[in-house]
């Protein structure tokens, strides 16, 4: 039985706060040539809840984000679903590389607005073992206003693309590792591809305080945010057993040429779920929100997170605790002003830690498991091509 120190809704803290005092900006997120990755810690709070640190960058900003899940899954829904973080990711990374491209190349643009949507499918029976997630289509829809001609935006859309880091990893099937402890000891791992690197810190052990916000830091408060709306249809929980089911994931953002920063909102369409709200920061040298790229691996984290509590809880397996270290590397090369930024997305580095009186055995099933059952992981480790329209001062292009 996992152990519950906390709840999301009972600290009484934000959704997502800064957590270190760090401002640096990593070479990812400025669109400069460089190696660098996003490492996220991640732990089971109880029931569907879990928190992560996100570090931005081997030396950048840290920042605590918590995920949950709605009625479809029986959580709590204080707090965005894994998926939304993912979908959101992808719309902030995007407007950064459009944006910062535009600017490289002086292409004026007045308004942008991006809607992307994420399909998604779950096929077999997860609770005989058989179940396996995918990743089915990405579906974006951009519209511009701007001076230019529509060659001109076919190209920076496309170069874009080009130089996102979160499209390259979806671009590019992905052999990502995994490394398993259990009870504090590494274990070999079977079945997967095992990890090559050294042995990571425990999240439990490496902050010894639970994390708080910073003091004066009021304007990070509305960094993740509920929206109320209201929807005509009944919200419904996921089938036990099923043969298939398939699941969109909608979400939009806005920016204009006043804009500092990027709003983006995500919400489960189908089933359908909650509306929720992403402050990110694509644009500035000082961090002042989390990148899209951010949100983006946390998501990958909070989805594998979600699929080991729903396969524990269901075989009732005697586990007291799961935390991971998620390492997230990407590269740049080329610039933007040179018309030749090119992104690229290494595996997944994901290192478990479960505590508990099973088997060596049953611990490496539960990683297993979760990892051919988490959509994220499945959109990883396949080719998965954007399908994109354009509308160019409301003329399809």
């Amino acid at each position: 039985m996992l152990k519950i120190i906390d709840t999301i809704e009972g600290s009484g803290f934000p959704l997502g706060f800064r957590f270190s005092h760090s401002n640096h900006r990593s070479s990812l997120v400025l669109d400069q040539a460089g190696n660098d990755s996003i490492i996220v810690e991640c732990r089971a709070m109880g029931d569907h809840q879990k928190e992560s640190i996100v570090t931005e960058g081997i030396h950048g900003a840290q920042w605590r984000m918590t995920s949950d899940e709605g009625p479809y899954l029986q959580g709590t829904d204080h707090a965005p679903f894994p998926l939304g973080f993912f979908n959101v990711g992808l719309q902030s990374d995007l407007i950064n590389r459009i944006v910062h491209i535009a600017q490289a190349r002086s292409i004026p643009i007045d308004t942008l607005h991006l809607e992307l949507d994420n399909l998604y499918s779950f096929s077999g029976s997860f609770f005989k073992g058989t179940g396996q997630g995918s990743a089915d289509s990405i579906e974006i829809r951009i519209q511009i206003i701007s001076k230019s001609d529509a060659n001109t935006i076919r190209t920076l859309i496309n170069d874009a693309i080009q130089a996102s880091p979160v499209f390259a990893a979806l671009q590019t099937p992905l052999s990502n590792t995994f490394a398993i402890y259990v009870n504090g000891k590494r274990r070999d791992v079977v079945g997967m591809h095992s990890s090559t690197s050294q042995d990571k810190q425990d999240p439990f052990k490496k902050y010894i305080k639970l994390p708080s916000p910073l003091q004066n830091n009021d304007d990070q408060t509305d960094l993740i945010t509920k929206i109320p709306f209201v929807s005509s249809e009944e919200m419904q929980t996921m089938p036990s057993e099923t043969t298939r089911i398939g699941l969109r994931v909608k979400g939009h953002s806005e920016l204009n040429e006043s804009t500092t920063g990027v709003k983006s909102e995500t919400t489960l369409e189908r089933p359908v779920g909650s509306k929720f709200g992403f402050k990110t920061d694509e644009f500035s040298t000082q961090s002042t929100a989390p990148s899209g790229i951010s949100y983006l691996c946390a998501g990958i984290a909070f989805c594998y997170m979600t699929q080991l509590l729903r396969y524990s809880e269901y075989l009732k397996y005697k586990i007291s605790d799961i935390r991971m270290v998620q390492v997230n590397p990407f590269r740049l090369t080329g610039s933007a002003a040179e018309n030749n930024l090119q992104a690229f997305a290494d595996p997944v580095d994901t290192h478990l830690f479960l505590n508990g009186e099973e088997a060596d055995e049953v611990m490496q099933n539960l990683l297993t498991m979760g990892a051919k059952t988490c959509y994220l992981h499945a959109a990883l480790s396949a080719k998965v091509i954007p399908q994109v329209s354009i509308s160019l001062n409301a003329e399809i292009i």
